[in-house]
């Protein structure tokens, strides 16, 4: 067994096989990994449980009021909303913490091995292209579909988590690993999406400062340069720049993280990136992702919403696909690269259980959710949320009764 499936094994409760010694550290960094997460998953849940029954309660003018509250300094273009804050801002450590994970895996973690990396980063790219197809498909015509048909590309790790955790005892640590390493390649793609297509206002010069910070910010990682009196101010100067270019702003956030340093040197010991995911992750699964959920998942749930979601080609197309897109998307690639021999599936998993697994990856959640903010504007805005909620809900639940019917399979067998 390796360091990682021990992880996984040690934080799901099941005994794990006994093979060739994991690495302690490797183990136990991971585990944290996931038991963050999954705690933020749980938050997440809260928050945006919150945000809907306070919308939809007498009280709903008071949660639009808060939400579009003007605060910062308008001097320097930063007058903007506690949800756009919640946006803009408080998602820039989520995406930083996403880059520092991306670093460490391409890096040194799963990732790294071409032989374990195969098969979850052809899976993520069919999790990724047929929903986007069959999204523009379903809403072929309609206004917004040129932009929406992004949305239900990405998945939502910490929620996924957080089922997997509640639903997924006896099933085996491989098919964590499967999940997990699919997520970080699905995050790559979600982020390459929203640098590519979400572009407005563009100012070169603001870009060219971002690009001349960001290779200071890589300057002083190579100088071996540790005070964060100096990174704290550069990266806030890294998001402004961004922030004004058009681009963007959470994408600040991934490029420091990837450009910091993973591999600890000998008088080091831990790596830059591995100090920081244990001071920000933390903050990001307990405080960035449930706030953002607060002030985006607030959107009105009645039968008026659902009549108008029912009707809306985009909305439909936002529904299928996370759910139907995702779980053709994922299995039907995996399948596809097993059988032409471009990749290997785990011994211990069978095909049922990837079917579990890719039914659960149609949570979009937290990026879906901010890609609708950014593709779409209005009510066709709070339209495409409320889909993207609703179907996040069905694919948690069918999700969650495939994983616990697997695992029972899997504790009989």
């Amino acid at each position: 067994m390796s360091w990682y499936e021990e992880a996984v094994e040690r934080v799901s409760g099941s005994e794990p096989d006994r093979g060739t010694p994991p690495a302690p550290g490797k183990v136990a960094e991971v585990a944290r990994y996931l038991r963050t997460e999954t705690l933020g998953g749980t938050l997440l849940l809260v928050a945006a449980a919150i945000a809907l029954i306070w919308m939809n309660s007498p009280w709903g003018d008071a949660y639009v009021a808060l939400r579009d509250f003007r605060i910062g300094p308008a001097a320097i273009g930063l007058d903007l909303t506690v949800g756009t804050w919640a946006k803009d801002g408080l998602l820039a450590i989520f995406f930083f913490v996403i880059g520092l994970e991306l670093k460490r895996e391409l890096v040194i973690g799963e990732l790294n091995d071409r032989k374990t990396a195969t098969l979850p980063a052809i899976a993520a790219l069919g999790g990724m292209l047929v929903p986007a197809c069959l999204a523009l498909a379903v809403s072929w015509g309609a206004p917004g579909a040129g932009q929406a048909w992004a949305i239900p590309v990405a998945t939502d790790i910490a929620f996924a988590l957080a089922v997997l955790a509640l639903t997924g005892s006896g099933l085996p640590g491989s098919l964590r690993i499967f999940l997990l390493s699919l997520a970080v390649v699905d995050d790559l793609g979600a982020i390459l999406v929203i640098a590519i297509l979400f572009i407005s206002d563009f100012q070169a010069l603001s870009l060219a400062a971002a690009i001349a910070l960001c290779g200071l910010y890589w300057w002083l990682q190579h100088r071996r340069i540790r005070s964060s009196l100096l990174y704290v101010p550069l990266g806030l100067l890294v998001w402004y720049a961004v922030h004004e270019s058009g681009i963007h702003a959470t994408i600040a956030g991934v490029a420091l993280g990837l450009l910091t340093r993973v591999k600890a040197d000998e008088d080091e010991s831990e790596a830059p990136a591995l100090r920081l995911e244990h001071r920000l992750q933390p903050l990001s699964a307990s405080v960035a992702l449930p706030v953002f959920a607060l002030f985006a998942a607030g959107v009105p749930i009645g039968v008026e919403a659902l009549s108008d979601i029912a009707t809306n080609r985009v909305a439909i197309g936002v529904i299928v696909g996370l759910l139907v897109g995702k779980l053709i998307g994922i299995l039907g690639f995996s399948w596809l690269a097993v059988r032409v021999g471009l990749a290997v599936k785990p011994r211990a998993l069978e095909w049922r259980d990837l079917a579990a697994a890719a039914m659960l990856c149609g949570v979009g959640f937290t990026v879906s959710l901010l890609i609708a903010e950014l593709s779409l504007t209005g009510d066709a805005a709070e339209r495409a949320k409320a889909a993207v909620l609703l179907a996040s809900t069905a694919a948690a639940l069918l999700g969650a009764a495939a994983l616990r019917r697997r695992g029972r399979a899997h504790q009989a067998g």
